[in-house]
């Protein structure tokens, strides 16, 4: 057992419990979309909504726990929590690693935030393995992170349909190193910062603070800033760079796209989600769908990989291949040997 290897020793998920339906979503863009079309182009059935006390670090420590009670390990044995939390929390400039870490009683760990937007937990994965095997004192590292950016959602902002699916949950991830098991293999991350400010909220930051009289809008501000832009450079290199990720991540894993057994995908709408599959030469037993719990930013890649193997879509020496994009624009694949 090599000590450069590092594997994943627990899974996390918290979901809640509110659901919002195609039709609710439907009728809330007062017409422009049919509950047919919410179904069938942009692949939701229904989403989960997040309750009042289930704010963004909440789910995440509550998704912790789970991961603790999965992996049967002591929180005093965690060294560092990489929090991949969106900024939209329960209060603004608090560390959301530390929040975890106080609850669960990890005091003997320190803690980071950081964001990729829905590519964050790719990026705290390849983050993690090189921290683990560049510093001798770390050992066990948790990644762990809430969200419910739905809450900015306008449905009655006709440019942004393609966010119409973002959801609510946490999800956490225990890695360790000198194991041999469910092994963290190669990541590749590629980023076009031309995209930086095409999409994101308006109103809330220093550029454009929250007044009295735009207090209203400001909390369904989510938008795309710079929609044309946005959707023409998408076209020229969304998927040349997502699968520039997946061919280099499986390269430096030793593989080529034969070897993928399981494609573990954020929830995109249904055509992309199937463009990818034949590309890649893959079925829909390789993969789920998220169509009945949204677009959880981040944590898709942790809930794709729980519910793969809850239903028994990935076995024993499956080759996972996480893919994920994000706003800002990023691009990123791991490759997870699990077993």
């Amino acid at each position: 057992m090599s000590n450069n290897n590092v594997g994943i020793i627990g899974i996390g998920i918290y979901l809640p419990k509110g659901i919002m339906t195609a039709k609710e979503i439907a009728d809330a863009t007062k017409g422009v979309w049919t509950e047919d079309a919410v179904i069938n182009k942009l692949g939701i059935k229904q989403k989960l909504i997040a309750g009042p006390n289930e704010g963004s670090q909440e789910m995440s420590y509550l998704a912790a726990k789970n991961c603790l009670e999965d992996a049967g390990i002591d929180p005093l044995e965690i060294d560092v929590i990489i929090s991949v939390t969106e900024e939209w929390k329960e209060y603004p400039l608090t560390t959301s690693a530390l929040y975890v870490q106080g609850k669960i009683g990890a005091t003997n760990a320190w803690g980071i935030d950081v964001q990729n937007r829905c590519s964050t937990t790719c990026s705290a994965m390849k983050m993690a393995k090189d921290m683990l095997i560049a510093d001798d004192e770390i050992d066990t590292i948790m990644i762990v992170g809430g969200y419910r950016n739905g809450d900015f959602v306008n449905y009655e902002d006709k440019t942004m349909s393609m966010m119409y699916n973002l959801s609510a949950g946490g999800g956490a991830l225990l890695l360790r190193k000198g194991v041999d098991k469910n092994l963290v293999l190669g990541s590749h991350i590629v980023a076009d910062g031309t995209l930086a400010r095409t999409a994101g909220v308006k109103i809330g930051g220093s550029a454009n603070p929250i007044t009295k009289d735009n207090i209203e809008q400001a909390y369904h501000s989510l938008t795309l800033m710079k929609p044309e832009e946005m959707k023409a450079r998408l076209n020229e290199v969304s998927f040349k760079n997502w699968f520039t990720c997946i061919d280099e991540s499986l390269r430096k894993s030793g593989l080529t796209r034969d070897h993928i057994d399981y494609l573990d995908i954020l929830h995109i709408k249904r055509s992309g989600h199937q463009a990818m599959l034949d590309e890649l030469n893959l079925t829909d037993d390789q993969t789920i769908y998220l169509e009945n719990y949204g677009h959880i930013g981040q944590i898709d890649q942790i809930l794709s990989l729980y519910l793969g193997l809850k239903e028994g879509k990935i076995t024993e020496g499956d080759n996972v291949c996480m893919i994920a994009a994000g706003i800002g624009y990023v691009w990123a694949s791991t490759i997870v040997r699990w077993g």
